[in-house]
């Protein structure tokens, strides 16, 4: 994995090469092991590279004979497969990354059909006189740029824009409310006026620094559920997940897996189990002394199980105070979920011996796991309801503004994610694949992991796993009321220590436990926050930390990380001390 930023500039002329070094030092944390510039006509180009495939020649930019010249974020698992269908092609390295340079000369802007893997690509072809941008279909890897009278900028974070001037830290309100009611923020636009998302599986054309052409390549199979059962569900399962997983390892670096004891981690165990001759190293968090469920005893009998090596990493009370202004600051494009504590964390730990960790983001969204999903089928009179349905803050009376224009986005994508034939689950599956996934969950996954020098893979997302595995019947994902059923069915099989079938409670992390027990210290540094003062009524925010309701409890935390947030983003104040420190300081 690696940072990319550049610049293309409408006049014509050569940018200024001092931006490369602005960029290049606001993303050296992607990529602390190189770094290479480019700078051709009136484009400018920089990546900070973190080497894990092709640790001797595979440095960047990537040159081909066309004069096309290309840096990446990315990871393209069939890059071996995609090298012999190149031919005599001659190829200067043996990265993944050089084959969709030679594929974009060969088959132009549908370059990225063939690619399987997460990605953020760009790629420089002056004869064309064209700079060309590509995401991956679910989002994996970030991309964002600017468009100005000036000039057209890219980069892997915000933050980097930011640090290099070529935008300014100006919030857009519409965003800021989604953050505070959702707790991500959806579609192209970002919480940053100006600063927009090149979307998942997009691929945008820049010429004399304008967008002139917008292409997309979707994630998720068109068409509604197949007829299929379970036995032929079951051996389809197994084989993309199988493949995937196998192509999920490819690295000249170690790797291991963050492993929660819960349904998809368990199974990359079972299967990094099946395919690799030497243990699996997994890291588990845990929370000491709380009420919530603590799954570290759980994780450790299943690495037991199948000879894994497993690190129990604690994250407590006094990390959660102190750790808490750096792990805001990382998340330039704000989360606020509370899943970030333990991944930073578990991050941190495992970099000491990894390079590259796998994680089993994506089954719920592509299995039907949420609680949600079965909601939004349920008729009304029996409580069903649709997905968020009701914001984070909303009706609590804290917002100067309490306007139901925050669910706009999510209403637009249930729009698009309507197509013909879909399921209902399809469509709920659909909307989270849009936004949530990538904005939520998949941005707390890079970033977390990117602050540490660290890869993180994900190989329920992958195109052919979707392929085999959205169209399978609704029967086959939700049973008597269980999400994953297939998944849990082939879980039973190859590792039933993993208890596929048992009532777990789910995930969480006991920030409400946290936050209640110093509420009347916190709730006057909070309200007084010059962002959360713009955005609330003060008096009712003081009010807020101190009751016991658990709705409440999670509206504070929302609150607290954005005030955090917004001290480092758009005040740009860097943090000092633990989280009380950091907002007593005017």
């Amino acid at each position: 994995m690696c940072g990319i930023a550049g610049i293309m500039v409408r006049d014509g002329k050569s940018p200024d090469a001092s931006i490369l070094e602005t960029f290049a030092r606001a993303l050296g944390h992607r990529g602390p092991d190189g770094e290479g510039k480019y700078l051709a006509g009136a484009v400018a180009m920089v990546q900070t590279r973190l080497a894990v495939i092709d640790l001797k020649t595979g440095d960047q930019p990537i040159y081909e004979a066309g004069g096309g010249a290309l840096i990446a974020n990315a990871e393209i698992y069939n890059y071996l497969e995609l090298r012999a269908t190149l031919g005599d092609i001659p190829q200067s390295t043996q990265s993944d990354c050089e084959p969709p340079l030679h594929l974009y000369r060969r088959d132009g802007l549908s370059f990225t059909d063939s690619l399987r893997g997460m990605y953020a690509i760009a790629i420089h072809d002056p004869a064309e006189a064209q700079l060309i941008l590509a995401r991956d279909p679910f989002g994996i890897k970030p991309l964002y740029y600017v468009e100005t009278e000036d000039h057209f900028a890219f980069a892997s974070e915000p933050q980097a824009l930011l640090a290099a001037g070529v935008a300014a830290p100006e919030l857009a309100p519409e965003r800021r409310n989604e953050l505070l009611q959702l707790q991500f923020t959806c579609g192209r636009g970002t919480i940053f006026k100006g600063i927009n998302r090149v979307l998942p599986g997009e691929t945008l054309i820049v010429r004399g620094g304008r967008i002139v052409e917008r292409r997309r390549r979707t994630a998720l199979p068109a068409g509604g559920p197949e007829e299929c059962g379970m036995d032929e569900g079951l051996r389809r399962l197994d084989a993309a997940l199988e493949d995937s997983v196998l192509l999920h390892q490819r690295s000249d670096v170690p790797y291991g897996l963050f492993l929660s004891g819960g349904i998809d981690s368990s199974t990359m165990l079972a299967l990094m189990s099946r395919l690799n001759e030497r243990p699996v190293k997994a890291y588990t968090a845990g929370f000491s002394g709380t009420a919530v469920a603590d799954e570290r005893d759980h994780a450790r009998e299943l690495a037991k199980t199948v000879g894994a090596e497993f690190h129990a990493v604690d994250f407590t009370d006094a990390d959660f105070w102190s750790l808490l202004p750096e792990i805001a600051g990382a998340m330039d494009d704000p989360a606020a979920d509370y899943a970030i504590l333990p991944t930073w964390k578990l991050a941190r730990e495992a970099a000491r011996d990894l390079k590259v960790v796998i994680s089993g983001e994506g089954g719920d969204e592509l299995l039907g796991g949420y609680g949600r999903y079965r909601s939004a089928l349920r008729p009304w009179w029996q409580g069903g309801r649709m997905m968020r349905a009701r914001g984070i803050v909303e009706g609590l009376g804290i917002l100067r503004e309490d306007s139901a224009s925050w669910r706009d986005a999510i209403a637009a994508s249930e729009v698009t994610a309507t197509e013909p034939q879909r399921s209902r689950l399809q469509i709920a599956q659909a909307v989270d694949i849009t936004d949530w996934l990538p904005n939520d969950l998949l941005t707390k996954l890079d970033r977390c992991l990117m602050a540490h020098g660290m890869e993180g893979r994900t190989p329920f997302l992958d195109t052919q796993v979707a392929k085999a595995v959205f169209r399978l019947p609704d029967s086959l994902k939700i049973h008597k009321q269980r999400g994953k059923w297939i998944l849990r069915r082939w879980l039973d099989r190859v590792l039933p220590a993993a208890g596929a079938f048992e009532r777990k409670r789910g995930f969480t992390v006991p920030v409400g436990e946290w936050i209640f027990e110093r509420g009347a210290e916190l709730g006057p540094l909070v309200a007084a926050n010059p962002a959360i003062a713009e955005a609330c009524h003060s008096d009712r925010v003081i009010a807020l930390f101190k009751s016991t309701k658990k709705r409440a409890r999670l509206a504070g935390w929302v609150l607290l990380f954005y005030a955090l947030w917004h001290r480092q983003h758009v005040q740009r104040r860097q943090p000092e001390g633990d989280v009380f420190d950091v907002l007593s300081t005017i």
